[in-house]
């Protein structure tokens, strides 16, 4: 019992409020006013026999097993002709608030608390034995909660006595949760009635025992459980388990806090610091970077200690990201350009130049977390464009998780699968993957900072970079020929596509060649001291689809074939207009298109030659276009037959032969023979 007390400023207490009505083993209440000198008191009252009134307050403490500010069970009974065994706690209490040995306040409260009780026979078994499903139904009393003791309103809880069970006879639960199971099914010959029932019922209906019953309750794993009975007033509190959150392709990896793990990742073509790690999904991202001055705060300025963090592994446990440190020696892969102006240059250490990220893993869930974190000393003077890389890589065991662009079927939008053929490795005769790319062109346009982009499947598209060309470089034709070739051929290295979304590195029926259309070397090419015929400015790539088959009701498209060929172009520098430097100077350059693109191409479905005449007029012994079909006269007999069982099909098939036999001997001809021979 909880009594709060707040302080006013006149001198009066008053409790809010005045009468409370408990069904439970603790109640509160508030007592207003000036509670300094104010004494409380407990003690139990019952209205009297003949004004039925309860007296005046008193100060005095009564013999009562409620107390104050704490929460105890009690069982004190007032009517004897109401509970005779102890059902319930039947009370009236009365708090006082005195002063000086005054009362000033009170306050009523009426307890009427039903109890769970457990018998005096309860025993010392704590195992209740689920019976076998097949002989007793199971549940059939799913109310029955509490492991030998009576549980309110379940009428079919054998626990209960009978007086127990008058107290809520008129409240019991209804419906099968209340042990009202279905009734006996109507074929019973119990359930005969002489105004319903045919006259045929008494030779059709079925006697059968009340325990060889279909139904066996609302539960159906037997087993065997532990009760765990509690005290008759305490409410059982259960936590439940947190649920194992496992880790499926594309979910974020979670930190133990379950915040996502993030890793700065390039998005809507700019680089987020804070962005989700996908579970197996592969990337390598490129973040520019513009320094005026030395980076003080994440993600180029990292410590070991902040790195090495636990990740969730997905199956229940956690995982430590181990972080191991390299120092960068060339630092032209991550510095691109400087804008000197000041005498005086800053160097910066430290800088966290690269996160390679190596995540290892097995079903739906991490083994281990390996970091790379390559750091080095930046010197510049008023700025500087700063190149970080950041990336992810999924192995499972030793194997580098590729993801797969269809299944089996290519979808629209994955990427094209290429590979070289593996003579070399471990695994010498598979296909490595690679992938066929085109040119993504960045900021400047010009090819030397120029990226590549994957081709994806069903998705034709162009691009392209920019190439310097100075005078003296037109002078050197074969010079820029290779030049050109070689940035086309960097960006297809396979020789090998995949023909379906999922193909498996070991069989090579999954893979086809790579057709290239070779430049022809013996062509004279018209080359001049200021112009290069024969330079291989377009890459294209056709692909050839065709669809296999259905899965789903969706098309399953494969790739047939794939070519590449090239777009011979001639190159010269145009003197006329108004800018003649190029021409003037012979290192002044002037820019060259380099381009590459991708077609595909579906191949329609073949459906044979073409039909004849009387092919297409003779309709005999087409069953799509006649209601008699001769072909499948013999269907029934056949394995493809599913109206019946082989069995009786056949036989009746050999009946139908066997009267056809009769009636061809029985009959003409055979008749006018057999009068022949007589």
């Amino acid at each position: 019992m909880l009594l709060i007390a707040w302080a006013h400023t006149q001198n009066l207490v008053v409790f809010q409020p005045s009468r409370l009505t408990a069904t439970g083993p603790d109640v509160s209440a508030l007592l207003l006013g000036h509670t300094s000198d104010t004494v409380l008191s407990l003690r139990s009252v019952s209205p009297s026999n003949t004004t039925g009134l309860i007296g005046s307050p008193s100060c005095g403490n009564g013999v009562t097993q409620w107390v104050l500010t704490t929460v105890q069970a009690g069982k004190n009974e007032t009517d004897a002709d109401c509970c005779p065994k102890p059902l319930c706690v039947l009370e009236t209490l009365q708090v006082s608030a005195c002063v000086g040995g005054t009362p000033r306040a009170s306050l009523l409260i009426q307890a009427e608390i039903h109890a769970r009780l457990v018998p005096a026979n309860a025993g010392a078994g704590n195992k209740t034995i689920i019976p076998n499903q097949v002989y007793q139904p199971l549940g059939s009393c799913p109310c029955d909660l509490t492991f030998r003791a009576c549980d309110i309103r379940c009428c079919c809880d054998k626990d209960c006595s009978v007086e127990e069970v008058k107290l809520f006879v008129s409240h019991c639960l209804p419906g099968p949760f209340g042990g009202q199971v279905p009734a006996a099914p109507g074929y019973q010959c119990s359930e005969q009635s002489s105004a319903n029932s045919p006259d045929w019922f008494p030779f059709l209906c079925v006697n059968s025992p009340p325990e060889n019953s279909p139904y066996l309750g609302l539960f159906y794993q037997g087993d065997t459980i532990t009760s765990k009975p509690g005290p008759s007033f305490q409410s059982p509190v259960l936590s439940a388990p947190l649920p194992v959150r496992a880790y499926i392709q594309g979910s974020p990896i979670l930190l133990l806090t379950d915040q996502y793990f993030t890793i700065p990742q390039r998005g809507l073509e700019q680089c987020v610091n804070n962005a989700p790690v996908p579970f197996l999904e592969n990337f390598n991202v490129n973040c520019v970077t513009i320094l005026r001055s030395c980076p003080a705060g994440l993600p180029l300025q990292t410590q070991p200690t902040n790195l090495s963090i636990t990740l969730k592994d997905g199956q229940g446990g956690d995982v430590v990201v181990d972080v191991i440190d390299e120092v960068a020696i060339d630092m032209s892969l991550f510095i691109s350009n400087t804008v000197a102006t000041l005498d005086e240059g800053l160097v910066c250490e430290n800088v966290t130049l690269a996160l390679d990220y190596t995540f290892y893993w097995k079903g739906n869930g991490l083994t281990n977390v390996t970091l790379t974190r390559t750091v080095g000393t930046i010197t510049f003077n008023t700025s500087v464009a700063l190149t970080t890389r950041y990336s992810a890589v999924f192995l499972n065991g030793d194997l580098m998780s590729e993801p797969n662009s269809g299944n089996p079927g290519y979808q629209v939008g994955r990427p094209v699968i290429a590979g070289t053929l593996d003579t070399l490795g471990n695994k010498s005769g598979s296909v490595q993957r690679t992938s066929l790319n085109v040119w993504k062109p960045v900021s400047d346009g010009l090819c030397s900072t120029a990226e590549s982009k994957p081709v994806l499947f069903g998705e034709n598209s162009t691009s392209g970079c920019l190439l310097p060309v100075s005078r003296q470089d037109l002078t050197r034709c074969d010079l820029l020929r290779d030049a050109v070739t070689s940035l086309q051929a960097a960006l297809i290295t396979a020789t090998y596509v995949a023909k379906s979304g999922n193909p498996d590195p070991l069989i090579m029926t999954d893979w086809a060649n790579i057709s290239f259309v070779t430049l022809n070397s013996s062509t004279t090419m018209d080359d001049t001291t200021s112009s290069c015929s024969g330079v291989p400015s377009h890459q294209h790539i056709h692909v050839l689809s065709l669809i296999t088959g259905m899965v789903e009701g969706r098309a399953q498209r494969d790739i047939h074939s794939l070519l590449v060929s090239y777009t011979l172009s001639h190159w010269a520098l145009d003197c006329g207009g108004g800018d003649s430097s190029p021409c003037m100077d012979p290192l002044e350059t002037k820019l060259f298109p380099i381009t590459s693109s991708v077609t595909f191409t579906d191949i329609p479905i073949s459906t044979g030659p073409p039909k004849t005449r009387f092919q297409v007029n003779f309709t005999e012994y087409d069953c799509n276009r006649n209601d008699v079909c001769w072909p499948e006269l013999a269907f029934p007999m056949t394995k493809y037959y599913t109206g019946e069982p082989y069995s009786q099909s056949l036989a009746k098939g050999l009946i139908l032969i066997f009267f056809f036999i009769t009636a061809s001997i029985l009959g003409t001809p055979w008749r006018q023979i057999r009068q022949a021979w007589a």
